[in-house]
Order: structure tokens, then C-alpha cells, then sequence
């Protein structure tokens, strides 16, 4: 028998834990430090700096999150699929502008 933490336990706690920062900061407006507290405290028994390296390296693996990270830069929330929902005046999609660009 394999020693250590089992490594898909813990893919299905990272991917909840990033459910329940979204919920926490965007479904409940709550402050992301305050979001931190409740997921460690109350929830996830775990450090809030872990929690926090938790998000930002499940960020990295994945393209398309709806997740707005806490950093010193302010990041956009608008993805790139969401920004091509809109359109200019004139008809053309955000994507096609980036391409004459």
C-alpha cells in the first residue's frame, strides 16, 4: 500500500476548495480575506496562506477560471470568452479587434 496523501483526495479538495472561495467572494460578496478566514476556520481546517497557494496554483493549471485572485496588481475579472459576448458599434467582436492588433 502507497505511503503519503492520496492525490486524487486532494485534486477533489483543491477544485472544491476554489468552488468555495468562488461562492464565498462572488456568490456572497464577501472580502477576500474574510473568504480566507471562513474556508479555514469553518470549513477546510487548513492554513489561510495554504488556501491561498491552493487558488493560485489551480489558477495556473487552468485557462478559464471564473475566480478573481487577490494580488498586489488588480487582474481583470472579464475572461476573453466573456469580453467576446460583446461587441463594438460597428459589429466586431473584441476577438477580431486583438487580431488586427
Amino acid at each position: 500500500m502507497p505511503r503519503g496523501r492520496d492525490k486524487e483526495l486532494i485534486k477533489r479538495r483543491d477544485e472544491a476548495l476554489c468552488r468555495r472561495y468562488y461562492y464565498w467572494t462572488e456568490k456572497q460578496r464577501l472580502r477576500f480575506d474574510d473568504a480566507l478566514k471562513v474556508l479555514s476556520k469553518e470549513e477546510f481546517f487548513i492554513s489561510e496562506e495554504r488556501i491561498l497557494a491552493i487558488i493560485r496554483r489551480k489558477c495556473k493549471e487552468l485557462d478559464d477560471i471564473a475566480l478573481s485572485i487577490p494580488a498586489r496588481i488588480k487582474k481583470p475579472r472579464l475572461t476573453l470568452k466573456q469580453l467576446e459576448l460583446f461587441s463594438d458599434e460597428a459589429g466586431e467582436s473584441i476577438s477580431a479587434l486583438r487580431k488586427k492588433v
